[in-house]
């Protein structure tokens, strides 16, 4: 096992604790966030915590075997915040064992929680929508129904469900003002 002097051999270049702390920094900033946002729920903790979480990496970075930065690190930020959640009791331990499973399951709680806030975003937008369009956009870009199995269950023609699709997707896109949304992949998918 290596342990990390001052600095180290890396791809043949010397690399001091300020160039490593730097590179784990752009690596995973995003993905530390994440998780402590999901943690704690406060945005402005989150960032806290985060920057804590890469302080102790770089007071403890002579005792890293250098190996698995990834899990390195998100332990230390989910110690941070359970440190942070039992001194401060503002906020429950989660008992939500999915917040520890998504972290174990290797799969990444960056791309989760973001997906999760476009797919909230989405649901919220849908739901602003005026009739008819605001229940044809949740079915189909939300729950991610087929025209065929809205116009099932709405008792409607396909050609009208197909056409309110189109429709409440222009409204969306005036919404956001973008050409390409998010969830276009739903649509081309389906259509």
């Amino acid at each position: 096992m290596m342990k990390r002097n001052e600095t180290e051999e890396k791809g043949g270049e010397r690399i001091d604790r300020a160039k490593q702390i730097a590179i784990l920094l752009s690596d995973y900033q995003n993905l530390i966030f994440s998780i402590c946002y999901q943690m704690t729920q406060n945005y402005f903790e989150a960032e806290d915590l985060a920057q804590e979480t890469f302080v102790a990496a770089y007071e403890h970075l002579d005792s890293f075997d250098g190996q698995h930065e990834k899990a390195w690190l998100c332990r230390i930020a989910m110690n941070k915040c359970l440190d942070f959640q039992r001194k401060n009791r503002r906020g429950a331990i989660p008992q939500d064992e999915n917040v520890f499973l998504k972290l174990a399951d290797g799969e990444n709680v960056e791309n989760k929680v973001l997906a999760e806030e476009v797919q909230a975003e989405l649901q919220k937008a849908c739901e602003s929508l005026k009739p008819p369009y605001r229940d044809i956009a949740v079915a189909y870009f939300c729950q991610e129904k087929s025209p065929e199995e809205i116009a099932t269950e709405q008792n409607k023609n396909i050609k009208t469900v197909q056409t309110q699709i189109y429709r409440a997707r222009a409204r969306l896109q005036k919404i956001y003002g973008k050409e390409q949304m998010p969830w276009d992949s739903v649509s081309q998918r389906n259509n």
